[in-house]
């Protein structure tokens, strides 16, 4: 299996030297203790419990692939199957470069079961998306709109949303403007569009909160902060 094939010796050494320097929150309990032992130790034991925590990690795959399946019909078995095992295996090599991080809030499984969720989800929002143009342009401004505007606060709600366009023109980069139009207006998974513009999930989200806090500076010496978050000064 090339998933467990990749963990290398001087990964097994560089991960059992921070493991011994890094103290748990709280004592572990005995099947945790067991876990991370035989992973930080080299030969069949490390062998055995590696093939343990993939199978683990497949059958987490598997039913967070399932729940989501509903969504995604034209999906057949076989690549539901593909999806699980590549989850599974990215999971895993997710656990073991983490295992310092490990502090015994939970159950080692449950931690690691939680990896393989993440990871079949973000590959199934791919799926999704395969073939899909990322829209990186409004599909409609209307999103920003509360639903169902009242007579009162209509104008309030054009000039919110003009004083918005214009902002985004001129006050935002053009990678800004790309990032913030996905994400917020269009709604596409950051996974997604980190994999399109060859960039990561940090970096998007670091892209993201800048570009909002120029907004948010620029609607508030406009005074129209109040619109944005829907609060009003009344007494």
């Amino acid at each position: 299996m090339n998933a467990l094939a990749v963990a290398t010796v001087d990964e097994m050494e560089t991960a059992a030297q921070r493991h011994a320097a890094v103290r748990p929150v709280k004592p572990l309990d005995a099947e945790s203790r067991r876990w991370l032992d035989e992973l930080h130790r080299p030969g069949p034991a490390r062998d055995e419990a590696l093939e343990r925590l993939h199978a683990l990690l497949l059958r987490a795959a598997r039913f967070e692939v399932a729940r989501r399946w509903p969504g995604l019909p034209h999906l057949r078995g076989d690549e539901l199957e593909e999806i699980a095992t590549e989850a599974a295996d990215d999971a895993l090599m997710n656990v073991l470069k983490r295992l310092d991080d490990f502090r015994g809030l939970s159950r080692f499984t449950t931690w690691a079961y939680k990896f393989a969720l993440l990871e079949a989800a973000v590959k199934l929002r791919r799926r999704a998306w395969q073939g899909r143009e990322v829209p990186l342009e409004p599909e409609s401004w209307a999103l920003f709109s509360s639903s169902g505007p009242t007579p009162e606060n209509e104008a309030e709600q054009r000039e919110f949303l003009s004083t918005l366009q214009r902002a985004i023109d001129e006050l935002l980069t053009p990678h800004q403007r790309k990032v913030l139009i996905a994400l917020a207006v269009n709604g596409v998974p950051i996974d997604v569009l980190a994999e399109r513009l060859d960039s990561t999930r940090g970096a998007l989200y670091k892209t993201l909160h800048d570009a909002r806090g120029k907004l948010r500076r620029h609607l508030a010496a406009e005074g129209l902060m109040t619109v944005m978050t829907g609060e009003r000064g009344e007494a």
